[in-house]
């Protein structure tokens, strides 16, 4: 069985989503982000919001570009 041995930090992109997230008039919870998500078609709840935020969980590629579609930014941005 697979262990992850890099706990909190299965991804880069955690902390700039959070600063993303913050900054959106008004401001959005990680329930509407997820329940904005899900209006796109990306089956997502709050807590995988919040485990991905703290770096606890993997994201995809797909995920990276439905986030990028809500926040209006391009990937590359989601990085720095």
């Amino acid at each position: 069985m697979f262990k992850n041995k890099n706990e909190g930090k299965n991804n880069y992109c955690g902390k700039k989503i959070t600063e993303l997230r913050l900054q959106m008039k008004p401001k959005c919870s990680q329930r509407q982000l997820a329940d904005k998500l899900q209006l796109i078609g990306i089956d997502i709840d709050k807590n995988a919001i919040q485990r991905i935020e703290c770096g606890k969980r993997f994201i995809t590629d797909i995920e990276i570009l439905a986030f990028c579609k809500i926040f209006g930014i391009e990937p590359n941005d989601i990085f720095k």
